[in-house]
């Protein structure tokens, strides 16, 4: 076949797909790209309630303890998805650590839920203390981030709830002391 002969018919159908299904491909992987940079700050509107049966979960603690979110009820509290193995999160941690204990008086909550292995928590604990409660949250924990919010199921993710139990605040990726700031403020 030369550059002068026709393309048979079924070759264009061919053709004709392959540029459709690229075509396709392109706006999927853009449209994803789009919404995995799409930061996740304050929710819309003025509070959203957190998920059906938040406040009756529990949480088992890296010592084997348990952490009962219904006795975090009735006072601010800022949840914060974290794994030592994000380093954005292990950053992050000594600014949230400094928030609990400045914010503590004014009644402020500071939850660890570490979505990692029990071990790597412990040894991680070991060597950098926190003085707010941490538990584990393991796969539940990723459910949990994307029925507040956190649609990439990406770490860090922090969610402020105020004292009546609302979503308030919200941020995938790493806190700054601005936006602590500017949390501290939500009662």
């Amino acid at each position: 076949m030369n550059s002068s002969d026709p393309v048979p018919i079924s070759e264009k159908r061919a053709q004709r797909r392959l540029l459709l299904a690229a075509a396709s491909g392109a706006a999927v992987l853009g449209g994803a790209l789009a919404w995995w940079k799409m930061p996740v700050s304050k929710p819309s509107g003025d509070v959203l309630e957190p998920v059906a049966g938040f406040w009756s979960m529990q949480w088992e603690t890296p010592q084997g303890g348990t952490v009962s979110m219904q006795a975090l009820q009735g006072r601010p509290l800022l949840v914060n998805f974290w794994a030592t193995w994000c380093p954005p999160c292990v950053e992050e941690l000594p600014l949230i650590n400094d928030f609990y204990r400045q914010n503590k008086s004014n009644g402020w909550q500071v939850l660890g839920l570490a979505v990692d292995k029990t071990s790597a928590v412990q040894s991680f604990l070991a060597k950098m203390p926190l003085d707010f409660p941490v538990a584990m949250a393991g796969i539940l924990g990723a459910e949990l981030g994307r029925n507040l919010g956190n649609l990439s199921g990406g770490l860090p993710f922090s969610v402020a709830l105020s004292a009546n139990g609302g979503v308030v605040q919200r941020k995938l990726g790493r806190l700054s002391v601005d936006d602590l700031q500017r949390w501290a403020d939500v009662k």
